[in-house]
């Protein structure tokens, strides 16, 4: 009995040294939230939203981001068809821009009265770059723009309680439709006056896009002020984009080539300029009132 015993002591010692406790399958988190009850996080804790992000209105911030991804993918769509059918090199000298450029020509958007000469500058008659020539016309400033303007758009709809998928959508497609029915509408009118000049589709796609940076101001002014801001600075963006239009088209369209042409053709190559640049106010109206309440 006495060897028994001395066995099963020695045994439950051996079996206490070989068995240890297992490892848990979980690592035990319940302490990161102890001093709060029922397991929530600490005031202080980091959460993954922000009530601070855009306004504090998380319908405005998923509307802006739906809009960025549309403007991207719209904004590849185009790049795509354009290497189809038009050289990049071509391209180039729209994009040959840097900062100080856009910086001066926002400027002469938005305040165009006090610029003199309006003559793009050419070397070797070759005309010069945007980025060294002020009165040249560029694609990067209504590319931007117009993305901007989507971009806005929807966080306008999303504050508003509005946004959907569809009307956004249909934003960006009314806005680019319009641009592309001016640009053909001035293309016939050039035709049709018979204007020898160095116009070409780009240069009016610039300047019909350049109404993109008016919208922003009209549209931005409204949500800050309301609709007695959005009106103010609708007048003033169309007054100035009207002057601007007039001034570059029409050093373009009554160049020393079309200087000794007749009389009835001046006149209608003038009523050209003058109906595009009429015809501005009421698009950046329509494009934009809709976005301020």
């Amino acid at each position: 009995m006495a060897y028994h015993s001395g066995y099963g002591a020695h045994g439950s010692k051996h079996r206490a040294r070989a068995a240890p406790d297992p490892p848990p399958l979980f690592d035990d988190t319940s302490g990161a939230y102890s001093s709060q009850p029922g397991g929530y996080p600490a005031p202080g804790a980091d959460v993954a939203f922000s009530v601070n992000h855009l306004l504090g209105d998380p319908v405005a911030n998923v509307a802006m981001a739906y809009g960025s991804s549309i403007a991207s993918h719209g904004k590849d769509m185009v790049h795509k068809e354009l290497r189809r059918f038009v050289s990049v090199n071509k391209l180039k000298y729209f994009f040959a821009v840097d900062t100080a450029y856009v910086a001066k020509k926002l400027g002469l958007l938005v305040f165009p009265y006090r610029h003199q000469n309006w003559e793009v500058q050419s070397s070797r008659d070759v005309p010069l770059p945007p980025r060294q020539d002020l009165n040249a016309p560029d694609l990067y400033i209504p590319t931007m723009a117009f993305i901007t303007y989507v971009l806005l758009a929807g966080m306008a709809l999303g504050i508003q309680k509005r946004f959907s998928p569809e009307v956004l959508g249909l934003c960006a497609s009314t806005a680019l439709a319009w641009v592309v029915m001016e640009v053909l509408a001035l293309l016939l009118g050039v035709y049709l006056a018979t204007v020898r000049s160095d116009l070409s589709t780009f240069h009016l796609l610039a300047y019909s896009g350049y109404k993109y940076v008016g919208m922003i101001l009209s549209v931005l002014t409204g949500l800050l002020f309301g609709s007695d801001g959005y009106y103010v600075a609708l007048a003033w963006t169309s007054s100035s984009l009207m002057y601007f239009i007039v001034r570059s088209l029409r050093t373009a369209a009554l160049a020393p080539d079309n200087m000794g042409g007749p009389a009835p053709r001046q006149r209608l190559q003038l009523y050209l300029t003058l109906g595009a640049a009429a015809f501005q106010p009421l698009i950046i109206y329509w494009l934009t009132f809709h976005l301020v309440r």
